[in-house]
């Protein structure tokens, strides 16, 4: 047997019916209620505009379904079971979709930098910071990079700076970065999508 949301949705309705009906009678309708907050959320999605749209972490692409409210904030995002290639399953990152993007309102939008040997963080300007990851990195290339191996042939690499992708960026961005690490002759290259 196969059920849609609509479906679902009439038939929880009747359910809660069902159980005010019951309370009158003196029956504990406590899961009930709790029932009732969700079938809440539940309404409010019903009310929602629903858009499909791909998750952007990994190369495999997932669907998913992105609700907005009238004025346009996202509340809620699920999986596609229409999506042939997640059938409406989602990964950790994926389901925490909402919560990582930039709308969300506990999201830390300023630079914290704690400076070595210190217990106290500072916040700091994104020129600042931009200013030193490139004056860290290319004084570890200056003093690390290597140009030939033992026997004289060209490797132009660099050993003792590594990099590590992140889950949070998309396809294009990830190109980007590993071309900008291979270009400062970076090896060590990794990424989280492919662990």
């Amino acid at each position: 047997m196969t059920i849609n949301r609509r479906d679902f949705l009439k038939g929880s309705g009747k359910v809660f019916a069902g159980g005010v009906a019951l309370s009158a009678l003196g029956i504990d309708v406590k899961p009930i209620r709790v029932h009732a907050k969700k079938l809440e959320k539940m309404e409010k999605i019903k009310k929602s505009v629903q858009s499909t749209t791909t998750c952007c972490y990994c190369s495999c692409g997932c669907g998913l379904i992105s609700s907005t409210d009238s004025s346009g904030n996202i509340f809620n995002i699920e999986g596609d079971p229409d999506h042939p290639i997640n059938e409406g399953a989602l990964c950790a990152k994926g389901a925490n979709l909402k919560e990582t993007s930039a709308s969300n309102e506990y999201r830390l939008k300023d630079v914290l930098y704690r400076a070595p040997n210190s217990d106290k963080w500072e916040k700091k300007d994104w020129d600042w910071t931009i200013d030193r990851i490139a004056r860290k990195i290319k004084d570890a290339r200056d003093a690390d990079f290597i140009a030939t191996n033992q026997l004289g042939q060209p490797v132009n690499r660099l050993e003792t700076v590594a990099f590590h992708g992140s889950s949070n960026v998309n396809n294009e961005e990830c190109f980007m970065m590993v071309s900008m690490a291979r270009s400062l002759g970076l090896v060590y290259v990794d990424h989280q999508a492919r662990v």
